[in-house]
């Protein structure tokens, strides 16, 4: 049934003049348009809202402004703060982060304006890390505290779960997802984040002859991950998994992004030593000679190997030269001794030795380690070969019984932890104070 023209009518709900007290109509210059009061407060707080999102758009500023460039002075000292050793690598990881940073800084603020006019046309590439080292040398470790001291997100992904798009497994953009998940769905912030892809190695080619099947998961990741390393736009899936037409993606500019590889790259030693090597033919007071320096090379210790690597035994170690290309900052960690080990469990900020400490004192607990309960945990330690992330299986097997009889003790104890204990000739005892 058609509404009388004679009573007014809100032209957006419909509700008629009379139908509620409490509402009334505002007449427009035009018969027939009214719209009531509950429509009218409806349009004001929407359009409040638009205009307070327009302002926070143009007053909000750009992450890389707020962006707080250390010094490679100042970022080492923080790395000694948490990484044990590894001197050579803290300076170069150094170097090339506030390079990198500081190149953005500059970009953003328009300090390349006051350079002189040749130096600033010229555009600075990135400096993407390649951490050579065994495992529980430290490479994670270095990353993450450099996401943290930049206050920029991470992210960690592993490159053995990326496959060649098309095929089972991840695809490379993925890795990207995970950094705009950890800025909190921030592209802007994604874009000046850091990547850390491990095991880099295990992506290397099966064989440097070329295969007549597929490397999907070794040479064909290399070569999909060439784009983002070097900086473009990718197609991201929101929620991840694989691409769809129609699909809405999120654009994510990798130009400024950080890249830092590791990888543990074993068998990399025997590479070094084949191009340094020479092979001996025949016979002759020579021959003996060059055949003791092979000899001295074969004991030679791989960390040091490592040190001397060049990008000619990465391609013969599998890896393309493409991807070495784009990782130009090169660097090698040393594998840690007994004497470091012992350092990892007592010196950095968030050691082993005073996490259980902690752990122990909220039971009231107080526990101490004698030295010689240490260097005998870092003894093992070396003899597993697994470095720094052996000590931490060490420990939990080791402070297992009193962990589980701490919490029901009454009053204050305490507990000595000597290398007698470690070595399982005594039990821990806690004495009550």
């Amino acid at each position: 049934m058609a509404k009388s023209r004679d009573k007014q009518t809100c032209a957006f709900c419909g509700s008629e003049a009379g139908e509620r007290k409490d509402l009334f109509f505002i007449p427009s210059m035009y018969e027939g348009l009214n719209i009531c009061s509950d429509c009218l407060c409806k349009g004001y707080e929407i359009v409040s809202d638009v205009k307070e999102q327009r302002a926070g758009k143009k007053g909000k500023k750009s992450p890389v402004t707020e962006l707080k460039v250390p010094s490679p002075v100042e970022i080492k000292e923080e790395l000694d703060r948490f990484v044990i050793g590894q001197e050579q690598a803290k300076k170069v990881l150094s170097v090339a982060v506030h390079n990198h940073y500081a190149r953005l800084k500059a970009r953003f603020t328009g300090r390349d304006d006051a350079l002189p006019g040749d130096l600033a046309e010229v555009e600075l590439d990135k400096s993407n890390v390649l951490l050579l080292g065994p495992t529980g040398s430290g490479k994670t470790l270095l990353a993450q505290t450099l996401a943290k001291m930049l206050d920029v997100p991470f992210a960690i992904t592993d490159a053995t779960t990326l496959t060649e798009a098309g095929y089972v497994g991840e695809d490379v953009e993925n890795i990207l997802l995970r950094l705009y998940q950890a800025s909190g769905n921030d592209i802007e912030r994604t874009q000046i984040g850091i990547i850390y892809i491990d095991e880099l190695d295990k992506i290397s080619r099966k064989g440097e002859n070329a295969s007549i099947t597929r490397d999907v998961s070794g040479e064909g990741v290399q070569q999909a991950l060439l784009k983002i390393l070097e900086g473009t736009v990718a197609n991201v899936p929101p929620q991840g998994g694989r691409k769809h037409p129609n699909q809405e993606f999120l654009h994510i500019d990798t130009s400024n992004i950080l890249f830092i590889c590791g990888g543990a790259f074993v068998g990399l030693d025997k590479v070094v030593k084949r191009r340094r090597g020479r092979r001996v033919l025949g016979f002759g007071d020579n021959a003996g000679a060059e055949n003791a320096v092979i000899e001295n090379m074969e004991n030679e210790d791989p960390g040091k190997l490592f040190a001397e690597c060049e990008p000619e035994d990465l391609v013969h170690f599998g890896l393309i030269p493409e991807l070495i290309g784009r990782l130009p900052v090169l660097t090698a960690l040393e594998p840690l001794d007994k004497a470091a080990l012992v350092r990892v469990l007592k010196e950095p900020k968030n050691a082993l030795v005073k996490q259980y400490r902690r752990l122990l004192a909220m039971e009231d607990v107080d526990l101490q380690f004698s030295d010689d309960a240490l260097e005998e945990l870092a003894d093992r330690a070396v003899k597993r070969g697994t470095g720094a992330r052996g000590l931490r299986a060490l420990m939990e097997k080791l402070m297992l019984d009193i962990m589980f009889a701490a919490p029901s003790q009454k009053g204050k104890s305490n507990c000595l932890i000597t290398a007698e204990v470690v070595r399982g000739e005594s039990e821990p005892v806690l004495k009550c104070d």
